[in-house]
């Protein structure tokens, strides 16, 4: 069983994932097929399980990081349609700037930083849940 804490930790980050997934879907959602077995979007009670997109973020513990532990925000693309580089790049600037916006507004209380960590957009800084 988690913490608390954590579980109000892990539903601020989904929102912030959920909202990057919409995004992503309104400006990328009808340029590529879906795959076969992936629902349309909103046909699923969760955005991860349905539409092109899946936004999450996923912690790591950052041994070979130079910013140390912090969560990776994965996107993955359910297609099987060739995705460009550039598109790539544009994908991954949404989610990052979606981040810059709402990392803020949910975390206030906390010192985050978001940017790219390697090819991978990542956050880190205070993710101390104040257990101890």
């Amino acid at each position: 069983m988690k913490h608390y804490k954590l579980r109000e930790w892990e539903r601020k980050l989904k929102k912030i994932c959920d909202e990057a997934d919409s995004r992503l879907e309104d400006r990328f959602g009808k340029m590529y097929r879906l795959r076969t077995n992936r629902p349309e979007r909103g046909e699923t009670e969760n955005p991860e399980m349905d539409g092109l997109f899946n936004v999450q973020a996923v912690f790591t513990p950052g041994y070979r990081s130079e910013k140390g532990r912090g969560y990776l925000v994965e996107v993955e693309i359910s297609t099987y349609d060739n995705v460009s580089t550039l598109v790539h790049q544009e994908i991954r600037d949404l989610v990052l700037s979606v981040f810059q916006e709402l990392l803020p507004r949910e975390f206030p209380e906390r010192k985050l930083e978001i940017g790219l960590d390697g090819n991978m957009i990542k956050i880190w800084g205070d993710l101390s849940l104040g257990l101890l």
